[in-house]
């Protein structure tokens, strides 16, 4: 339901988003070419300077925070996980169950399958099917020294091709149109509920494809949000700006990612405008598209002209299987550095060799820097030390990983965030610590079992190269073991 004030703003971000594919390849693959020397013997220096600083913390053992029970589960998954003789069958068993319609094969009818699941899987990488559940989970995280914690409802369809969208056609009738609210209307209440569970200063992510393959048509089609799905978005964020929540809109394929950016933008435009730099809408960005840099300058351009916040979540990127390969960088280096550019870009606030200008200065953001890789965090927690001993002003900023993963990389960051506090107190200053989150989902084993078969094919490469994080939880498990 767009208003009169929106007509204007939406014209706009129509001109800015018109997508010129061939230039944006072009323009992008020649800037990371060309990163210069500076910028290389700057990252060196930030390297040099994360060795030196995590020192301490690597000394006190990050997984040492892990409830022993925790990190034995850990080990077990991720021990299995880097094994792909393993994990490619298991991977194929579990999504055909998760597509299956079998009610024994439904973990939420079975009940030996149900509590296989429930304590294993599940458990790892999930806060609850309950609203206890999930509170006990969350109070769980916060107690371990995490700052808050992204929840998100397990609901979601599950597509593997941008075939499966494109060939969607419009309902047909009205039985069609019925059944497509109805969807929307059980994705809205399963997101006011998982608002309601977060508490302040926590995220909820908010994915649209849950809301049905109406939704999915819609975006694919880039149209305007139909009255029903913004009614109810309306009515989510509503709810999260009057709780103090936070909303991550999650990307998703390349067929429906034009008309999620188009969506975002307004919803930003409502909701960002109450504090300058701060905000209750983010979009969500992934490094491993090649035109990602020239959609952010745009949609910052757009922030500054309209006078809101720019809500940002940077993450790598999780639709390589399905989307067209061209739309991609060619090498993880690239990604590399178009992730760790545009994190120097927006935390400095500088335009640079990947993020390149269309404004005097990059406006302000809410960042939100969501990665497993340690170089990249260590990057960007340098960055902002670097800002702290100099007195600079700095973006809103958080650091998010999946529960269940990359334990290493977010307790290192909890024990960072104690050690500030601690010396803050102290010395009776302002903390600056860093704010680390986890993300989990809730719902039914069920409905978390596609989300968990998704997360586990977006981060099959990933998972195959944990043994680092394998080889880091052996070694603990052995100290609490053997001593």
């Amino acid at each position: 339901m767009l208003t009169s004030q929106d007509a204007p703003c939406l014209v706009r971000r129509i001109k800015h988003l018109v997508p010129i594919a061939s230039q944006v390849r072009q323009l992008h693959t020649q800037s990371l070419r060309k990163v210069s020397t500076t910028a290389s013997t700057h990252e060196a220096t930030l390297a040099t300077s994360i060795t030196s600083q995590s020192q301490a913390t690597i000394c006190r053992r990050p997984l040492s925070l892990l409830p022993f029970p925790s990190l034995l589960r850990s080990y077990a998954i991720t021990a299995f996980s880097t094994y792909p003789l393993l994990l490619s069958p298991s991977l194929r068993i579990l999504s055909y169950v998760a597509k299956s319609s079998n009610a024994f094969l439904n973990p939420d009818r079975n009940p030996i399958f149900h509590y296989l699941l429930k304590k294993t899987f599940y458990a790892q990488f999930c806060a609850g099917e309950t609203m206890e559940e999930v509170r006990k989970t969350v109070k769980g995280l916060k107690d371990l020294g995490y700052k808050g914690v992204i929840l998100g409802h397990g609901r979601e369809i599950m597509l593997e091709k941008n075939s499966e969208i494109e060939s969607c056609s419009a309902p047909s009738n009205d039985a069609e149109r019925c059944d497509a609210g109805t969807v929307v209307q059980i994705w809205k209440e399963g997101n006011l509920r998982t608002v309601e569970m977060a508490e302040e200063g926590d995220f909820v992510a908010l994915k649209f494809s849950g809301a049905g393959q109406d939704v999915m048509r819609q975006l694919a089609a880039s149209l305007p949000p139909s009255k029903v799905i913004e009614e109810a978005t309306t009515e989510i964020c509503e709810l999260a700006k009057a709780r103090g929540v936070r909303l991550l809109l999650d990307a998703e394929q390349d067929a429906v990612q034009r008309g999620i950016d188009a969506w975002t933008l307004q919803f930003q435009s409502r909701y960002n405008r109450s504090t300058a730099g701060q905000a209750t809408v983010y979009g969500t960005y992934q490094a491993y598209l090649r035109s990602t840099p020239a959609t952010l300058s745009q949609h910052l351009a757009i922030a500054q002209d309209e006078g809101f916040t720019l809500g940002v979540k940077l993450v790598r990127g999780a639709y390589m299987a399905s989307d067209p390969r061209h739309l991609f960088w060619s090498t993880k280096e690239e990604t590399d550095k178009a992730y760790n550019g545009i994190t120097a870009a927006l935390i400095q606030r500088k335009w640079n060799d990947v993020l390149k200008p269309s404004e005097a200065k990059v406006p302000a953001v809410a960042f939100v820097l969501a990665s497993h890789n340690q170089e990249s965090v260590g990057i960007a927690t340098a960055l902002r030390k670097e800002q702290d001993d100099k007195g600079e002003p700095k973006i809103d900023m958080a650091y998010g990983q999946l529960m269940g993963m990359a334990d290493e990389v977010s307790c290192e960051l909890v024990m960072a965030a104690r050690a500030e506090i601690g010396l803050a107190q102290s010395q009776k200053r302002e903390c600056v610590a860093p704010k680390a989150y986890k993300y989990a989902v809730w719902g039914s084993v069920g409905e978390c079992l596609k989300y968990l078969v998704r997360r586990a094919e977006e981060n099959r490469d990933a998972v195959s190269r944990a043994t680092g994080t394998r080889a880091a939880l052996r070694t603990e498990l052995g100290r609490r073991i053997w001593g």
